[in-house]
């Protein structure tokens, strides 16, 4: 079957999103103190980093950040094979008492999001956790919400909601990928 590609986000657009919700995140946290931005592997560490590049930039504060491996985590690691492949969790700093913000890349169901937490209680009791995704595509299955998100978008469930970074696939952008019937 053919591939029809949408773009949702592209390069220009991206940036801008990416830009407010960093200016987001500080409202939400009052600022930068006790502040730690932490991506869930793969493409949510990426974004993490812009998001405290994006800060940087704008407090002058290099904030703490970190990224979580949810693999081990996950409630269908039965079907992800007999090998999963499993990648670094780097958590440095103490988590208690700070505002930890887990960034990923879309939200669907929910359960990654519910790994990552529980992932989180392994390293500590944050005052807060919250959520920054780049795209909120519905379908959740857990009742679990951003708090802060780039684009909500309505994607139905044969389609695919793909974030191509440059750092990962040589291109930015945003790409609804659907099957053709034909």
């Amino acid at each position: 079957m053919p591939r029809r590609n949408t773009t949702l986000l592209d390069k220009r657009s991206l940036d801008r999103t990416l830009r407010r919700m960093a200016d987001e995140v500080l409202e939400l946290n009052g600022g930068t103190d006790h502040l730690i931005i932490v991506g869930i592997q793969r493409r949510g560490v990426q974004l993490a980093e812009r998001l405290a590049a994006i800060i940087k930039g704008t407090e002058g504060v290099d904030v703490p950040r970190g990224a979580l491996d949810i693999t081990l985590y996950r409630d269908d690691l039965q079907t992800v094979g007999p090998r999963p492949v499993v990648g670094p969790t780097h958590l440095p700093w103490e988590l208690d008492g700070k505002c930890v913000v887990i960034v990923d890349d879309v939200l669907y169901t929910g359960r990654t999001v519910r790994a990552a937490l529980d992932e989180l209680a392994d390293f500590g009791r944050p005052a807060r956790i919250a959520l920054a995704v780049l795209v909120d595509r519905g379908g959740r299955e857990l009742p679990i919400h951003a708090d802060i998100v780039g684009r909500r978008s309505d994607v139905p469930k044969p389609q695919r909601v793909d974030v191509l970074l440059e750092e990962v696939d040589g291109r930015d952008a945003v790409v609804i990928t659907a099957e053709d019937d034909a």
